[in-house]
């Protein structure tokens, strides 16, 4: 029976025929990644054929509800074009997080948007992306993750392509590549991912940008064109030294530039808010930037046009309102953040080098938001607590006090306030327990911080001052037995590590936007 199926030429079609759909099947299935704007749409379905057929990609997990997301479209299809007509091998890709949610959850997904790459199609292990929002640091960061650290340039043409095709670019010149020089360049390259490096030991490369000596030059297209290094050729020196110049003396915040403000080392930064369509814009900002240049490296000068829809919870969270800009105030990003705000309001640079000055010798302090204690704010159920009078009413030793930092606009905030309520009317006629609640836009206080919201903490009556952090249900009977168990049932000492909150994160500026 198998030779007549042979010599009738049955086996060989029915082989063929299982080729022939094996190939349909694989056809089919590639066809199923579709693409926009040169980025791939992918799902669970066929994510792992996308990995097979596209080794190293970078994929971006979305909501479209998202406003980072919504902004990052553009930039991230550019890039995704720019990568495409270079001929490579890396592509972009994009997954709709509400619609694959396992797919999310698979790869860690907690917020939007989570950008990962996948390298040599490892599905295990991706990589964060850790760079800008704007196409170029994309493709940099990218080029980087595949290929070396620092480019060959051989010639003056690849050299003046680098720098003309990047707002900055980094050139070591070494005579001896194998040099220790040479070697303290290239771990300073491998560490920095959003700016591209060339090394080059060509006599017409050096010649045609006035290099006498092995070092290294930063190349930009602002402030000063460029910065020659003139230190230690270390790592470390390298990374300070790109660090201190790769940004402009003075930056708008925008979409796009906020990783870079935030995910930068210098963590002090002044603040400008004002409309960029003023008559006078343009001689504020000679001003500020005239200011800059004593604190380059120390202090992150940055300019927040104040008519922006999208920056006015910035403005709320310094306690300012588009009548009052212009206006300065000054942060720092470190373990707590601070703010202080100058006296003068003037905006000159005398007064801003002035106000600079006070801080980097520790000389100003903080400053501390707070509404007018209302006039009703102990005839609710609900205290309403205020800078001016928090720590009167939160230390009183004869009071157990439970607060709610809460924002006006949180939608986890607003879900809680029947159940806030309520709970104030349960306890309104106690004789030591108060519940209460403040809004931390509006309100400061030195003794407490907070990060999220809602924040709930307790604080117990005595003299010691303890503050206990709320870690359990957000349900009247959760808050009840916390209470009657004098803040143990739910609690932790605050500042321990409790469950994980389910509010909106304000620890930067950056999470109100």
């Amino acid at each position: 029976m198998f030779q007549q199926c042979q010599g009738s030429g049955g086996g060989r079609s029915s082989t063929m025929l299982k080729l022939f759909l094996l190939c349909t099947l694989a056809v089919l299935s590639r066809a199923d990644i579709g693409e926009e704007d040169d980025v791939l749409v992918l799902k669970k379905s066929n994510f792992e054929e996308a990995l097979k057929a596209h080794p190293n990609i970078l994929v971006e997990f979305y909501a479209p509800w998202c406003g980072h997301c919504k902004a990052l479209v553009p930039e991230y299809a550019k890039a995704a074009s720019m990568l495409k007509a270079e001929g490579s091998e890396i592509r972009l890709a994009k997954v709709d997080a509400t619609e694959e949610a396992d797919l999310a959850q698979e790869y860690g997904v907690r917020g939007y948007p989570t950008i990962k790459f996948f390298k040599g199609g490892d599905k295990e292990s991706p990589k964060e992306y850790s760079a800008g929002r704007q196409a170029d640091d994309i493709v940099n960061w990218l080029k980087k993750r595949t290929g070396p650290a620092a480019t060959t340039l051989g010639e003056v043409a690849e050299a003046e392509s680098m720098i003309a095709d990047n707002e900055v670019a980094v050139i070591g010149f070494f005579k001896d590549v194998e040099s220790e020089g040479a070697k303290a360049f290239l771990n300073a390259a491998e560490a920095v991912d959003d700016v591209p490096f060339g090394i080059t030991s060509n006599d017409a490369v050096y010649s045609k940008f006035e290099v006498s000596k092995d070092g290294v030059v930063l190349f930009k297209k602002f402030d000063e064109g460029r910065n020659t290094f003139d230190g230690e050729l270390s790592k470390a020196d390298l990374l300070a030294f790109i660090k201190a110049n790769q940004l402009p003396l003075v930056i708008e915040f925008t979409e796009q530039t906020a990783p870079k403000i935030f995910g930068g080392e210098i963590k002090s930064h002044i603040l400008m808010f004002v409309p960029k369509a003023a008559s006078d814009f343009d001689e504020k900002m000679v001003e500020f930037k005239k200011a800059s240049e004593g604190f380059k490296g120390k202090i992150l000068f940055i300019f927040i046009d104040s008519e922006v829809d999208d920056n006015q919870r910035i403005l709320e969270f310094f306690g300012l309102k588009k009548e009052e800009c212009p206006a300065i105030r000054l942060i720092t990003l470190e373990d707590e953040m601070t703010k202080y705000r100058p006296e003068s309001e003037a905006i000159t640079a005398d007064n801003i080098v002035a106000f600079c000055t006070l801080f980097t010798e520790g000389k100003l302090k903080p400053h501390l938001m707070s509404q007018d204690i209302p006039e009703d704010w102990d005839k609710n159920p609900v205290r309403v607590l205020v800078g001016k009078n928090f720590e009167e009413v939160v230390f009183d030793p004869k009071k157990n006090v439970f607060v709610e930092f809460y924002a006006p606009w949180c939608g986890h905030c607003k879900q809680l306030d029947p159940i806030w309520t309520k709970l104030g009317e349960k306890y309104q006629d106690s004789a030591d327990i108060v519940v209460a609640k403040m809004d931390s836009t509006a309100n400061e206080m030195e003794t407490v911080k907070v990060h999220s919201f809602p924040t709930l903490k307790f604080f117990p009556a005595g003299d010691e001052h303890k503050v206990v952090d709320y870690n359990g249900e957000r349900t009247l009977e959760g808050f009840t037995k916390f209470l009657e168990s004098g803040g143990k049932d739910g609690g932790a000492p605050a500042g321990e590590e409790g469950e994980e909150d389910e509010g909106i994160d304000v620890s930067t500026p950056l999470g109100l936007v």
